[in-house]
């Protein structure tokens, strides 16, 4: 089989077709993050040669026949976290059009697109241009995290009843009052600096992942923060703590994932991303797919 991934990220495709035992013939990819594509030619070396650059660049006709093509264009244009929202029309989300127009150029047999949630209207040009209606997937059915995408695909499906680990089956050490993961963001890479900054996000708006050392500091964090702080915004917070003697100690200890935990999260295997900072390694995860999902998906191939 001759596939070829656009915005292949790390090679998540790659990963799911190895572990769907899926034969590659030859694995085409473009992709113009440096980092990403390091990480992929290490675990994969056998790939480099097959490496294309920018989508931009590609034409159809200097491919071989393409059995396969996969891709999860930018979502940037589409997130609920951008206010702008732009949708096919923003400079990112619009490169669909670029994976639309391969597509047209190289036929393939089968298709795979991935995105995030969006407005009905963008969601209904792609799939009139697909010529199909997205599957709608959480990935909390298959990984310790919550990863709610929408998925095009002409591969045939069939049903499992999926299992998953829960997150506090993969933590190193610690201890999560929840069951599974935030959805894992490129913005992970930029964490709050202090303790306390941390669990006020964390408490107040969900929008993290944080790990506590055992249930008893989640439940202490909890108490303290509903004494002192509840209600406040983070501003309050820190106006409060500058003119009072109030003691912060409590919250020492929380911590965010891992990149091994990340990893896991993602399903992805463990020491994938070994070699990257941690910027890095949260940026090119959060990007990636959960590699589950897409081997599921994938073994309709078969």
């Amino acid at each position: 089989m001759n596939v070829l991934s656009l915005f292949d990220g790390m090679s998540c495709g790659r990963i799911a077709l190895d572990k769907s035992d899926i034969k590659v013939d030859n694995y085409y990819s473009s992709e113009i993050k440096k980092y990403a594509i390091d990480i992929a030619n290490k675990n994969y070396p056998e790939d480099k040669k097959n490496r294309l650059g920018d989508i931009t660049t590609l034409k159809g006709s200097d491919l071989p026949t393409i059995d396969l093509l996969i891709g999860g264009s930018p979502c940037q244009d589409f997130s609920g976290a951008n206010k702008d929202r732009s949708g096919l029309k923003g400079i990112k989300s619009g490169l669909f059009y670029e994976w639309l127009r391969l597509k047209n150029e190289t036929k393939p047999k089968y298709f795979l697109l991935e995105n995030v949630r969006m407005k009905k209207e963008h969601q209904n040009i792609i799939s009139n241009e697909l010529g199909c209606e997205p599957l709608i997937i959480n990935s909390m059915y298959f990984a310790p995290q919550l990863r709610h995408r929408l998925y095009w695909t002409n591969i045939p499906l069939y049903y499992i009843h999926p299992r998953s680990k829960n997150l506090n089956d993969i933590l190193e050490n610690g201890f999560s009052d929840r069951k599974k993961a935030r959805c894992l963001l490129e913005s992970d890479s930029r964490p709050l600096s202090t303790p306390i900054k941390m669990f006020h996000r964390y408490y107040s708006t969900g929008f993290t992942t944080l790990i506590f050392k055992t249930e008893r500091h989640y439940y202490n964090c909890v108490n303290h923060y509903n004494f002192h702080f509840k209600g406040m915004s983070a501003k309050d917070i820190d106006n409060h703590i500058h003119n009072s003697n109030i003691d912060l100690s409590v919250y020492e200890g929380v911590r965010y994932l891992t990149p091994q935990e990340r990893e896991d999260c993602q399903t992805v295997p463990r020491g994938y991303t070994k070699g990257l900072t941690d910027n890095q390694i949260s940026c090119i995860l959060g990007d990636g797919w959960t590699i589950d999902v897409i081997a599921h998906i994938f073994k309709g191939l078969k």
